[in-house]
């Protein structure tokens, strides 16, 4: 697809399947609309997966797995792959994230930045494999016990509208360190970028089958996906029902599991640090990718002596975000994803008024000169929010967040620990004893102190409770690939004769 830097009018394309190097035909005849969200415009056209389809992919993906091209290539071998592969990515970034953007309505300034960072993603995994050693265990006796680690097979990735690209390859890059093969179904909104990178990485040397890419909605082909027989991995980052229903299919074939499920973070500011630096964090995060992260700072949570200056500069923030047309490079906050997210992030401002919150400034759709068809919503805040109402307790989605004052550290926790969700959350303080403190005790699986966002392919990614299980990236994400088998090899010479000797044997195991 050839993007100009501004479109104004893109041919329909139509898109298959990505199964053995190449787009196939796929679903039964009905296709589905793929939308610029900047304007409503239909800008592709996919199939809607049936169950013949994902079989064939994942026929395909076995084959990989077990054929000598890529099952057979040696790990030294595998890995200069992997660092082409990260070189590919980066000759045809302008490109991607071009796409990303027509795609998903990220302004520009954001999708450069962020996939920008994928290629060391790739690069991190290979050098891990580089360096992976399997274990000596000592023992007792006369024994020499080690481990041999192989590749689990199958990883099955659903992978959400927000972050096409990024969430994708936090999981691709590992399976192909490994040496595992996927099959991918990216969310039936977003679905252009995967497409285009299988088709890159094919190009730069990757074997067919390996990387497959079947397509449709998520309630059928996503559910067809996750219940296949021949899985041995799921790896899903959505909505926490989607997860429950997914890992209740994959469970029954006992396949490994990494769901990165919904979020609600707490960010908790403490009066001993700077307002306006706080309220350039608090922007940041709750605004970027017009809020639609799982790790969005959904709940303000802020020490009550700096609470209504903490409010007054939010407002004054919020109103400064230049909302409007993702190519333009003065945009700083772009559409969100469809009407119905639109809608969704209207109705909870809507909750927000019932409850008896106190609207600081958003809540409406935002009007964008030539973009009438656009899902744009205004940058939304909410302050006085009480912990038992809706837009504290439930995952909006959107440029959307509340704040809530508290008394002291004890009572910013219980706050922030208020929820079923425990995927992220964030801690504004100079006090560094506090800062460890609260980072240990509350409710997340990650934490940022003063900061938020960040991430690195070296760092364990994931949540607790209702925002899901396993972690993505680090070592904990590259051993989570392989199965291990233990070698136990006796030494001795001494002869043995369990049944000669019963009541003076000294140990059975």
């Amino acid at each position: 697809m050839n993007i100009p830097s501004k479109p104004a009018s893109i041919d329909v394309e139509i898109h298959g399947n990505f199964v053995d190097g190449r787009e196939v035909e796929a679903g039964n005849g009905a296709m589905l609309d793929i939308r610029n969200p900047a304007t409503g415009d239909v800008i592709a056209r996919i199939p809607n997966s049936t169950a013949d389809d994902i079989d064939r992919a994942m026929k395909s993906a076995r084959a990989a797995f077990e054929g000598k091209a890529w099952g057979g290539m040696d790990t030294r071998a595998r890995a200069r792959l992997v660092n082409r592969l990260a070189d590919a990515f980066e000759a045809n970034l302008d490109s991607l994230y071009r796409l990303e953007t027509l795609n998903n309505g990220r302004p520009v300034n954001e999708t450069r930045a962020q996939l920008s960072r994928l290629p060391d993603f790739f690069r991190y995994f290979a050098g891990l494999a580089l360096s992976r050693r399997d274990s000596v265990i000592p023992v007792e006796g006369a024994y020499l016990n080690y481990t041999l680690r192989t590749p689990i097979g199958i990883v099955a990735n659903c992978t959400p509208f927000n972050h096409p690209l990024m969430i994708l390859c936090k999981s691709l890059a590992v399976v192909l360190a490994t040496g595992c093969v996927t099959v991918v179904k990216p969310s039936e909104y977003t679905p252009l970028t995967t497409l285009k990178l299988a088709q890159i990485f094919t190009e730069a040397g990757l074997p067919p089958g390996v990387f497959n890419v079947v397509l449709g909605l998520g309630a059928s082909a996503g559910k067809m996906l996750a219940e296949h027989g021949d899985i041995n991995k799921l790896v899903l980052t959505g909505g926490t029902e989607a997860g429950r229903i997914a890992g209740s299919a994959a469970a029954k074939v006992f396949a490994h599991q990494t769901m990165e499920l919904g979020g609600k973070t707490p960010v908790m500011v403490f009066d001993d640090f700077d307002v306006d630096r706080a309220v350039n964090y608090a922007a940041f995060g709750a605004f970027i990718g017009a809020g639609q992260t799982c790790v969005c700072a959904s709940r303000h949570i802020v020490q009550a002596s700096i609470y209504d200056e903490f409010v007054e500069k939010l407002q004054a923030k919020t109103r400064t975000i230049r909302v409007g047309d993702p190519f333009d490079p003065s945009t700083q906050m772009g559409p969100v994803i469809s009407a119905k997210q639109r809608d969704r992030v209207l109705t909870y401002a809507n909750y927000g008024h019932a409850d008896g919150a106190r609207l600081v400034t958003g809540g409406v759709a935002a009007k964008v000169p030539g973009h009438d068809n656009g899902y744009f919503v205004e940058p939304t805040v909410f302050a006085d929010v009480k912990s038992d109402m809706r837009i504290f307790q439930e995952e909006v989605f959107g440029p959307f967040t509340s704040v809530t004052p508290f008394k002291d550290e004890a009572d910013a926790l219980r706050l922030a620990n208020d929820s079923p969700f425990g995927l992220a959350a964030a801690i504004r303080t100079r006090d560094v004893a506090r800062a460890h403190r609260v980072a240990a005790n509350v409710k997340a699986g990650i934490v940022w102190i003063n900061d938020h966002h960040r991430l690195d392919p070296a760092s364990p990614w994931g949540g607790v409770d209702d925002s899901g299980i396993g972690r993505e990236c680090g070592a904990e994400s590259f051993n989570d690939h392989f199965n291990t088998k233990s070698v136990m090899v006796a030494t001795h010479e001494q002869p043995f004769d369990w049944y000669r000797d019963t009541a003076n044997q000294k140990r059975l195991n």
